[in-house]
């Protein structure tokens, strides 16, 4: 199984295109099953999460806690992959205030 882990600062008005860019798991190599959990510290963000063709979660208000999500109680979002599919998870913060996004993505062969 493999993890991507990240912590990221949303700045004020700001999206991030995709959280996990540049990561060695953002396309998967092999059929997969991909849970994701994303949390905010704070509310007013939006997250979108995206796998290859399917739209997991269309832009939604994001789970509001100061740590990253909890296995697997937590991981709310998942799908099966296949080859060359990219993993998408888009982060929005309209908000007036810097706002600290934890995103946590298990991919798991099958």
């Amino acid at each position: 199984m493999a993890v991507i882990q990240k912590e990221i600062t949303v700045g004020v008005g700001e999206t991030v295109e995709n959280a996990i860019s540049g990561s060695a798991f953002e396309f998967l190599r092999r059929q997969a099953l991909v849970s994701i959990g994303v949390t905010a510290a704070a509310t007013g963000t939006f997250v979108t999460v995206q796998s290859g063709a399917d739209i997991v979660l269309e832009e939604s208000p994001t789970f509001v806690k100061t740590s990253f999500p909890i296995i697997p109680d937590e991981m709310f979002y998942n799908d099966v992959g296949v080859v060359g599919d990219r993993l998408v998870i888009r982060l929005r913060n309209p908000t007036a205030g810097a706002i600290v996004m934890r995103v946590l993505v298990q991919v798991t062969d099958l």
